[in-house]
């Protein structure tokens, strides 16, 4: 699919070594918990062309919900693929652009000592005092994980009365990393981030219990035009943009 955008874009492809001098610049809404990984990019893309890339990072539900309303946003990073593709068939997205990016993961995590040689999956079955935190699974899609997790587990009903919910996984995390939640399901991205407190227990979370979480990129119409988002676009399928997206983290498609 993204090759047939390209096709279609071709001009901008063979304009590729003239980005750096048109210096333009483009914005891009980035789902938060690619944040990281996507100023690395976007730098790299920087020293690359010249071009200059302005992140803007929020819940994937957010983002969505302004680029309905008329945000000024050249190219989506989702966190997911439902919302790329309602773009698209919206008319918002440029038809044939979408492509999966990055495949995310969960962690459950705590930093907390009581939790030193505890097995933090049992811990879900009897949470005592302690609180969960998740993403909104209604705006993240880390959070819709979490939660197809929990009902897959069997925890659902069990945990919910002491879930808390981050507006998006960026503040799941802050929630557990402060000690307002004892334990958190957080994005393995955020797990091999070296700033992130030594973990007392972690669990990675079996992707078979909860729909894929296949991150998708899609170009705006407002951008439709714009050869430098395209040239963005393909920079972020390249061979040097994936080996970042890989040491943040995340799979990539085969």
């Amino acid at each position: 699919m993204l090759h047939r955008f390209l096709i279609r874009y071709f001009c901008a492809l063979l304009l590729w070594p003239g980005l750096a001098a048109a210096s333009e610049s483009l914005t891009v809404a980035v789902a938060s918990n690619f944040a990281r990984a996507a100023q690395e990019i976007a730098l790299q893309f920087t020293v690359d062309t010249g071009n200059e890339v302005r992140i803007s990072a929020g819940s994937t539900g957010k983002l969505f919900a302004q680029i309905s309303n008329g945000a000024p946003y050249d190219v989506f990073l989702a966190a997911d693929s439902e919302r790329p593709a309602l773009l698209e068939s919206n008319g918002l997205g440029v038809r044939g652009s979408r492509a999966t990016y990055a495949i995310g993961s969960l962690m459950l995590w705590s930093s907390e000592l009581k939790f030193a040689n505890i097995d933090c999956r049992k811990h879900l079955k009897n949470l005592g005092k302690d609180h969960l935190s998740i993403a909104n699974p209604k705006t993240a899609p880390y959070g819709a994980a979490a939660r197809d997790f929990l009902i897959d587990a069997g925890l659902w009903k069990l945990v919910e009365p002491r879930i808390v919910y981050g507006e998006n996984i960026s503040q799941a995390l802050q929630f557990v990393a402060s000690g307002n939640a004892g334990v958190g399901l957080i994005a393995r991205a955020q797990y091999v981030d070296k700033r992130l407190p030594a973990a007392t227990c972690s669990w990675p979370v079996p992707e078979t219990s909860h729909k894929p979480l296949l991150q998708q990129a899609v170009l705006l119409q407002r951008a439709s035009g714009n050869s430098v988002a395209a040239a963005f676009l393909e920079f972020l399928t390249s061979s040097v943009a994936q080996e970042i997206v890989l040491r943040h983290g995340y799979s990539i498609p085969r």
